[in-house]
Protein backbone atom coordinates (compact mmCIF):
# COMPACT_ATOMS: atom_id res chain seq x y z
CA UNK A 1 0.00 0.00 0.00
CA UNK A 2 1.40 3.41 -0.99
CA UNK A 3 0.81 5.76 1.97
CA UNK A 4 2.32 8.89 0.37
CA UNK A 5 0.03 11.71 -0.78
CA UNK A 6 2.12 13.28 -3.55
CA UNK A 7 2.87 16.96 -4.41
CA UNK A 8 -0.72 17.91 -5.31
CA UNK A 9 -2.09 16.86 -1.95
CA UNK A 10 0.85 18.19 0.05
CA UNK A 11 0.13 21.60 -1.52
CA UNK A 12 -3.46 21.25 -0.39
CA UNK A 13 -2.21 20.38 3.10
CA UNK A 14 -0.29 23.67 3.20
CA UNK A 15 -3.47 25.49 2.18
CA UNK A 16 -5.35 23.94 5.09
CA UNK A 17 -2.54 24.76 7.53
CA UNK A 18 -2.50 28.38 6.38
CA UNK A 19 -6.24 28.66 6.97
CA UNK A 20 -5.94 27.24 10.48
CA UNK A 21 -3.00 29.48 11.30
CA UNK A 22 -4.93 32.56 10.22
CA UNK A 23 -8.18 31.58 11.94
CA UNK A 24 -6.94 29.81 15.07
CA UNK A 25 -8.16 32.69 17.25
CA UNK A 26 -11.71 31.98 16.03
CA UNK A 27 -11.55 28.17 16.22
CA UNK A 28 -13.42 26.45 19.06
CA UNK A 29 -11.53 23.67 20.79
CA UNK A 30 -12.00 20.22 19.30
CA UNK A 31 -13.32 19.12 22.70
CA UNK A 32 -16.44 21.33 22.39
CA UNK A 33 -19.60 19.33 21.80
CA UNK A 34 -20.02 19.42 18.06
CA UNK A 35 -23.74 18.89 18.08
CA UNK A 36 -24.29 21.86 20.36
CA UNK A 37 -25.40 24.88 18.40
CA UNK A 38 -23.66 27.57 20.49
CA UNK A 39 -22.97 30.91 18.84
CA UNK A 40 -19.24 30.25 18.61
CA UNK A 41 -19.76 26.81 17.05
CA UNK A 42 -22.33 28.13 14.54
CA UNK A 43 -20.03 31.01 13.51
CA UNK A 44 -17.17 28.55 13.07
CA UNK A 45 -19.43 26.21 11.13
CA UNK A 46 -20.40 28.96 8.65
CA UNK A 47 -16.74 29.84 8.14
CA UNK A 48 -15.84 26.20 7.50
CA UNK A 49 -18.64 25.84 4.93
CA UNK A 50 -17.56 29.07 3.23
CA UNK A 51 -13.97 27.83 2.87
CA UNK A 52 -14.86 24.25 2.01
CA UNK A 53 -13.75 22.55 5.22
CA UNK A 54 -17.29 21.43 6.08
CA UNK A 55 -19.96 20.12 3.67
CA UNK A 56 -17.19 20.39 1.09
CA UNK A 57 -18.90 18.46 -1.70
CA UNK A 58 -22.42 19.82 -1.20
CA UNK A 59 -23.32 21.67 -4.44
CA UNK A 60 -23.10 25.48 -4.36
CA UNK A 61 -26.74 25.70 -5.48
CA UNK A 62 -27.67 24.27 -2.09
CA UNK A 63 -25.26 26.37 -0.03
CA UNK A 64 -22.21 24.12 -0.01
CA UNK A 65 -18.68 24.62 -1.33
CA UNK A 66 -19.23 22.55 -4.45
CA UNK A 67 -15.89 20.73 -4.54
CA UNK A 68 -15.57 17.48 -6.43
CA UNK A 69 -15.49 14.41 -4.18
CA UNK A 70 -11.90 13.71 -3.16
CA UNK A 71 -11.35 11.32 -0.27
CA UNK A 72 -7.68 12.21 0.15
CA UNK A 73 -8.51 15.90 0.55
CA UNK A 74 -11.04 15.00 3.21
CA UNK A 75 -8.44 12.92 5.05
CA UNK A 76 -5.91 15.76 4.93
CA UNK A 77 -8.50 18.19 6.33
CA UNK A 78 -9.21 15.77 9.19
CA UNK A 79 -5.49 15.29 9.89
CA UNK A 80 -4.69 18.99 9.97
CA UNK A 81 -7.67 20.02 12.09
CA UNK A 82 -6.83 17.24 14.55
CA UNK A 83 -3.19 18.33 14.64
CA UNK A 84 -4.25 21.91 15.35
CA UNK A 85 -6.79 20.82 17.99
CA UNK A 86 -9.47 22.78 16.12
CA UNK A 87 -13.11 21.79 15.90
CA UNK A 88 -14.24 20.29 12.59
CA UNK A 89 -17.52 22.08 13.09
CA UNK A 90 -20.95 20.66 13.76
CA UNK A 91 -21.49 16.95 13.22
CA UNK A 92 -25.12 16.52 14.16
CA UNK A 93 -27.66 14.17 12.60
CA UNK A 94 -28.90 16.77 10.14
CA UNK A 95 -25.48 17.46 8.63
CA UNK A 96 -24.02 13.97 8.80
CA UNK A 97 -27.08 11.85 8.05
CA UNK A 98 -30.03 13.82 6.67
CA UNK A 99 -28.22 16.02 4.12
CA UNK A 100 -26.57 13.09 2.27
CA UNK A 101 -29.93 11.29 2.28
CA UNK A 102 -31.72 14.35 0.93
CA UNK A 103 -29.12 14.77 -1.83
CA UNK A 104 -29.90 11.21 -2.88
CA UNK A 105 -33.69 11.10 -2.55
CA UNK A 106 -35.00 14.66 -2.13
CA UNK A 107 -36.78 16.81 -4.70
CA UNK A 108 -35.11 19.95 -6.04
CA UNK A 109 -37.38 22.16 -3.92
CA UNK A 110 -36.63 20.14 -0.79
CA UNK A 111 -32.87 20.38 -1.36
CA UNK A 112 -32.97 24.16 -1.83
CA UNK A 113 -35.19 24.62 1.22
CA UNK A 114 -33.39 22.48 3.79
CA UNK A 115 -29.74 21.83 2.94
CA UNK A 116 -28.34 25.37 3.26
CA UNK A 117 -29.77 26.15 6.73
CA UNK A 118 -28.81 22.67 7.93
CA UNK A 119 -25.14 22.74 6.95
CA UNK A 120 -24.77 26.30 8.35
CA UNK A 121 -26.07 25.07 11.72
CA UNK A 122 -29.20 27.23 11.55
CA UNK A 123 -31.59 24.26 11.41
CA UNK A 124 -31.15 21.38 13.87
CA UNK A 125 -32.68 17.97 13.11
CA UNK A 126 -33.58 14.91 15.13
CA UNK A 127 -34.20 11.37 13.95
CA UNK A 128 -37.61 9.75 14.48
CA UNK A 129 -36.91 6.06 14.00
CA UNK A 130 -37.06 3.88 17.15
CA UNK A 131 -40.34 3.13 18.92
CA UNK A 132 -41.21 1.12 22.03
CA UNK A 133 -41.12 -2.45 20.71
CA UNK A 134 -39.57 -1.41 17.40
CA UNK A 135 -35.86 -0.93 17.93
CA UNK A 136 -33.82 -3.70 16.37
CA UNK A 137 -36.89 -4.79 14.36
CA UNK A 138 -37.45 -1.27 13.11
CA UNK A 139 -39.67 -2.39 10.22
CA UNK A 140 -42.38 -3.30 12.73
CA UNK A 141 -42.89 0.37 13.65
CA UNK A 142 -46.48 1.43 14.30
CA UNK A 143 -46.52 5.24 14.23
CA UNK A 144 -49.02 5.99 11.47
CA UNK A 145 -49.49 8.78 8.97
CA UNK A 146 -52.85 8.94 7.20
CA UNK A 147 -53.30 11.20 4.19
CA UNK A 148 -56.14 13.70 4.72
CA UNK A 149 -56.42 16.08 1.77
CA UNK A 150 -53.03 17.73 1.35
CA UNK A 151 -51.77 16.74 4.78
CA UNK A 152 -50.55 13.63 6.58
CA UNK A 153 -51.99 13.14 10.07
CA UNK A 154 -49.46 11.44 12.37
CA UNK A 155 -50.26 9.46 15.52
CA UNK A 156 -47.89 7.36 17.61
CA UNK A 157 -44.68 7.55 19.61
CA UNK A 158 -40.93 7.67 19.01
CA UNK A 159 -38.28 6.99 21.64
CA UNK A 160 -34.52 7.47 22.13
CA UNK A 161 -34.80 10.63 20.05
CA UNK A 162 -31.58 12.60 20.44
CA UNK A 163 -31.78 16.43 20.50
CA UNK A 164 -35.59 16.39 20.12
CA UNK A 165 -35.93 19.39 22.44
CA UNK A 166 -33.37 21.46 20.53
CA UNK A 167 -34.39 20.41 17.03
CA UNK A 168 -36.54 22.48 14.71
CA UNK A 169 -37.25 19.51 12.42
CA UNK A 170 -37.44 15.70 12.53
CA UNK A 171 -36.89 13.19 9.74
CA UNK A 172 -39.14 10.27 10.61
CA UNK A 173 -40.22 6.84 9.47
CA UNK A 174 -43.99 6.34 9.66
CA UNK A 175 -46.43 3.70 8.43
CA UNK A 176 -48.53 5.07 5.58
CA UNK A 177 -49.56 1.81 3.88
CA UNK A 178 -50.98 -0.40 6.66
CA UNK A 179 -52.04 -3.19 4.29
CA UNK A 180 -48.65 -3.53 2.57
CA UNK A 181 -45.87 -5.90 3.74
CA UNK A 182 -44.14 -4.24 6.67
CA UNK A 183 -41.01 -3.16 4.78
CA UNK A 184 -43.12 -1.71 1.95
CA UNK A 185 -45.64 0.21 4.04
CA UNK A 186 -43.28 2.83 5.48
CA UNK A 187 -42.69 6.40 4.30
CA UNK A 188 -40.03 8.99 5.17
CA UNK A 189 -41.57 12.28 6.34
CA UNK A 190 -40.26 15.58 7.67
CA UNK A 191 -41.96 17.04 10.73
CA UNK A 192 -41.83 20.59 12.10
CA UNK A 193 -41.20 20.06 15.83
CA UNK A 194 -43.38 23.06 16.69
CA UNK A 195 -46.44 21.43 15.10
CA UNK A 196 -49.49 21.27 17.41
CA UNK A 197 -49.93 17.81 18.93
CA UNK A 198 -46.25 17.06 19.61
CA UNK A 199 -45.21 16.31 23.21
CA UNK A 200 -41.57 15.75 24.16
CA UNK A 201 -40.47 14.09 27.39
CA UNK A 202 -36.74 13.97 28.24
CA UNK A 203 -35.07 10.71 29.28
CA UNK A 204 -32.25 11.30 31.75
CA UNK A 205 -29.28 9.02 31.06
CA UNK A 206 -26.79 7.66 33.56
CA UNK A 207 -24.47 10.48 32.48
CA UNK A 208 -26.93 12.85 34.17
CA UNK A 209 -27.72 14.40 30.80
CA UNK A 210 -31.07 14.23 29.03
CA UNK A 211 -29.74 13.57 25.56
CA UNK A 212 -32.60 11.22 24.64
CA UNK A 213 -36.31 11.92 24.57
CA UNK A 214 -39.71 10.37 24.02
CA UNK A 215 -41.77 12.10 21.33
CA UNK A 216 -45.56 11.66 21.17
CA UNK A 217 -47.70 12.51 18.13
CA UNK A 218 -51.39 13.28 18.65
CA UNK A 219 -53.06 14.10 15.32
CA UNK A 220 -50.00 16.03 14.14
CA UNK A 221 -50.64 17.45 10.66
CA UNK A 222 -47.78 17.93 8.19
CA UNK A 223 -48.01 18.94 4.50
CA UNK A 224 -47.79 16.07 2.04
CA UNK A 225 -45.00 17.75 0.06
CA UNK A 226 -42.50 17.00 2.86
CA UNK A 227 -42.53 13.31 1.87
CA UNK A 228 -38.97 12.25 0.90
CA UNK A 229 -38.99 9.76 -1.96
CA UNK A 230 -42.22 7.93 -2.77
CA UNK A 231 -44.95 6.69 -0.46
CA UNK A 232 -43.86 3.24 0.71
CA UNK A 233 -40.20 3.91 -0.16
CA UNK A 234 -39.32 4.96 3.38
CA UNK A 235 -37.52 1.75 4.31
CA UNK A 236 -35.08 2.22 1.43
CA UNK A 237 -34.59 5.93 2.24
CA UNK A 238 -34.24 5.21 5.96
CA UNK A 239 -31.57 2.57 5.36
CA UNK A 240 -29.53 5.13 3.44
CA UNK A 241 -29.66 7.41 6.49
CA UNK A 242 -28.56 4.56 8.77
CA UNK A 243 -25.51 3.88 6.61
CA UNK A 244 -24.41 7.48 7.14
CA UNK A 245 -25.10 7.13 10.88
CA UNK A 246 -22.96 4.01 11.16
CA UNK A 247 -20.14 5.68 9.28
CA UNK A 248 -20.37 8.59 11.72
CA UNK A 249 -20.27 6.24 14.72
CA UNK A 250 -17.16 4.40 13.51
CA UNK A 251 -14.67 7.14 12.62
CA UNK A 252 -11.16 5.65 12.95
CA UNK A 253 -9.41 9.02 13.24
CA UNK A 254 -11.51 10.01 16.23
CA UNK A 255 -10.79 6.68 17.90
CA UNK A 256 -7.06 7.12 17.37
CA UNK A 257 -7.28 10.62 18.83
CA UNK A 258 -9.13 9.23 21.86
CA UNK A 259 -6.48 6.53 22.29
CA UNK A 260 -3.67 9.13 22.25
CA UNK A 261 -5.58 11.11 24.88
CA UNK A 262 -5.71 7.96 27.01
CA UNK A 263 -1.92 7.60 26.72
CA UNK A 264 -1.58 11.14 28.06
CA UNK A 265 -3.81 10.26 31.02
CA UNK A 266 -1.68 7.20 31.88
CA UNK A 267 1.46 9.32 31.66
CA UNK A 268 -0.02 12.08 33.83
CA UNK A 269 -1.03 9.62 36.55
CA UNK A 270 2.32 7.82 36.47
CA UNK A 271 1.08 4.37 35.38
CA UNK A 272 2.33 4.33 31.80
CA UNK A 273 5.11 1.88 32.74
CA UNK A 274 2.97 -0.19 35.12
CA UNK A 275 2.80 -3.75 33.80
CA UNK A 276 -0.98 -4.20 34.12
CA UNK A 277 -1.89 -0.84 32.58
CA UNK A 278 0.74 -1.20 29.88
CA UNK A 279 -0.63 -4.61 28.90
CA UNK A 280 -4.15 -3.18 28.58
CA UNK A 281 -2.83 -0.20 26.66
CA UNK A 282 -0.96 -2.38 24.18
CA UNK A 283 -4.07 -4.45 23.49
CA UNK A 284 -6.03 -1.26 22.83
CA UNK A 285 -3.19 0.02 20.63
CA UNK A 286 -3.42 -3.15 18.53
CA UNK A 287 -7.19 -2.79 18.14
CA UNK A 288 -6.85 0.91 17.31
CA UNK A 289 -4.25 0.20 14.66
CA UNK A 290 -6.35 -2.63 13.23
CA UNK A 291 -9.31 -0.24 12.97
CA UNK A 292 -7.12 2.40 11.35
CA UNK A 293 -5.80 0.01 8.70
CA UNK A 294 -9.26 -1.43 8.15
CA UNK A 295 -10.39 2.16 7.54
CA UNK A 296 -7.55 2.62 5.03
CA UNK A 297 -8.57 -0.60 3.28
CA UNK A 298 -12.09 0.81 3.02
CA UNK A 299 -10.59 4.01 1.65
CA UNK A 300 -8.86 2.01 -1.07
CA UNK A 301 -12.16 0.32 -1.88
CA UNK A 302 -13.89 3.69 -2.11
CA UNK A 303 -11.16 5.11 -4.36
CA UNK A 304 -11.63 2.09 -6.62
CA UNK A 305 -15.43 2.45 -6.37
CA UNK A 306 -15.87 -0.92 -4.68
CA UNK A 307 -18.86 -1.23 -2.27
CA UNK A 308 -17.88 -1.53 1.41
CA UNK A 309 -20.52 -4.18 2.20
CA UNK A 310 -19.82 -5.68 5.64
CA UNK A 311 -16.64 -3.64 6.11
CA UNK A 312 -18.61 -0.52 7.06
CA UNK A 313 -20.57 -2.46 9.67
CA UNK A 314 -17.30 -3.69 11.19
CA UNK A 315 -16.23 -0.05 11.65
CA UNK A 316 -19.36 0.76 13.66
CA UNK A 317 -19.25 -2.49 15.66
CA UNK A 318 -15.58 -2.17 16.57
CA UNK A 319 -15.47 1.61 16.97
CA UNK A 320 -18.16 1.94 19.64
CA UNK A 321 -16.80 -0.93 21.76
CA UNK A 322 -13.21 0.26 21.37
CA UNK A 323 -14.02 3.86 22.38
CA UNK A 324 -15.83 2.49 25.45
CA UNK A 325 -12.83 0.32 26.41
CA UNK A 326 -10.34 3.18 25.94
CA UNK A 327 -12.39 5.44 28.21
CA UNK A 328 -12.54 2.63 30.79
CA UNK A 329 -8.76 2.37 30.89
CA UNK A 330 -8.39 6.15 31.29
CA UNK A 331 -10.88 6.18 34.18
CA UNK A 332 -9.14 3.24 35.89
CA UNK A 333 -5.79 5.01 35.59
CA UNK A 334 -7.22 8.09 37.33
CA UNK A 335 -8.19 5.95 40.37
CA UNK A 336 -10.37 8.04 42.72
CA UNK A 337 -10.28 11.01 40.35
CA UNK A 338 -11.92 8.78 37.77
CA UNK A 339 -15.13 8.70 39.80
CA UNK A 340 -15.61 12.47 39.67
CA UNK A 341 -18.44 13.95 37.63
CA UNK A 342 -18.36 16.85 35.22
CA UNK A 343 -18.34 20.06 37.23
CA UNK A 344 -15.78 18.94 39.80
CA UNK A 345 -12.70 21.16 39.73
CA UNK A 346 -10.54 18.04 40.08
CA UNK A 347 -12.09 16.17 37.12
CA UNK A 348 -9.84 15.82 34.10
CA UNK A 349 -11.08 17.21 30.77
CA UNK A 350 -14.22 18.42 32.60
CA UNK A 351 -15.39 14.84 33.08
CA UNK A 352 -15.29 14.01 29.36
CA UNK A 353 -13.78 10.56 30.01
CA UNK A 354 -16.54 9.59 32.43
CA UNK A 355 -19.27 10.85 30.12
CA UNK A 356 -17.62 9.19 27.14
CA UNK A 357 -17.45 5.85 28.98
CA UNK A 358 -21.18 5.89 29.72
CA UNK A 359 -22.24 7.44 26.41
CA UNK A 360 -20.29 4.95 24.30
CA UNK A 361 -22.05 2.12 26.13
CA UNK A 362 -25.29 3.50 24.68
CA UNK A 363 -23.81 3.73 21.19
CA UNK A 364 -23.00 0.01 21.32
CA UNK A 365 -26.78 -0.40 21.35
CA UNK A 366 -27.78 2.62 19.24
CA UNK A 367 -27.67 2.74 15.44
CA UNK A 368 -28.25 -1.03 15.32
CA UNK A 369 -27.13 -3.09 18.33
CA UNK A 370 -23.82 -4.94 18.37
CA UNK A 371 -25.76 -8.21 18.17
CA UNK A 372 -27.61 -7.01 15.06
CA UNK A 373 -24.33 -5.85 13.50
CA UNK A 374 -22.75 -9.26 14.13
CA UNK A 375 -25.72 -11.04 12.59
CA UNK A 376 -25.59 -8.93 9.43
CA UNK A 377 -21.80 -9.28 9.15
CA UNK A 378 -22.09 -13.05 9.49
CA UNK A 379 -24.80 -13.19 6.82
CA UNK A 380 -23.50 -10.80 4.15
CA UNK A 381 -19.80 -10.99 5.02
CA UNK A 382 -19.34 -14.65 5.81
CA UNK A 383 -22.34 -16.12 3.96
CA UNK A 384 -23.73 -17.78 7.07
CA UNK A 385 -27.46 -18.62 7.35
CA UNK A 386 -29.84 -16.29 9.12
CA UNK A 387 -30.38 -16.67 12.83
CA UNK A 388 -33.38 -18.96 13.57
CA UNK A 389 -36.48 -17.11 14.67
CA UNK A 390 -37.41 -17.69 18.30
CA UNK A 391 -39.96 -20.45 18.77
CA UNK A 392 -39.94 -21.71 15.18
CA UNK A 393 -36.71 -23.67 15.03
CA UNK A 394 -36.52 -22.72 11.36
CA UNK A 395 -34.31 -20.42 9.36
CA UNK A 396 -35.81 -17.46 7.57
CA UNK A 397 -34.56 -15.78 4.40
CA UNK A 398 -34.46 -12.16 3.47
Amino acid sequence: MDLSYGPKYEAFREEVRAFLEGEKHNAPSASIGLSEGSGQVRDWQKKLVEHGYASRTVPRDYGGFGAAPDLLENIIIDEEFRRAGASRGMANQGISMFVPTLLQYGSEEQKRRYIGPTIRGEMIWCQGYSEPGSGSDLASLKTSAVLDGDEFVINGQKIWTSTAREAQMMFALVRTEPDAPKHEGISYLLVDMKSPGITIRPLVMMTGQAGFNEVFFDNVRVPREILIGRRGQGWEVGKATLIHERNMLGAADLTESTYLGCVDVLREFGVLDHGVYRDRLMKLAARTQAMKYHSMRMLTDRLKKRPPNAAALIMKLNGCQLNHDIAKLAIDAMEEVGTLKRGSRHARADGAWQIGYMFQLGLIIGGGTAQIQKNIISEIGLGMPREPKAGTGTLSRR
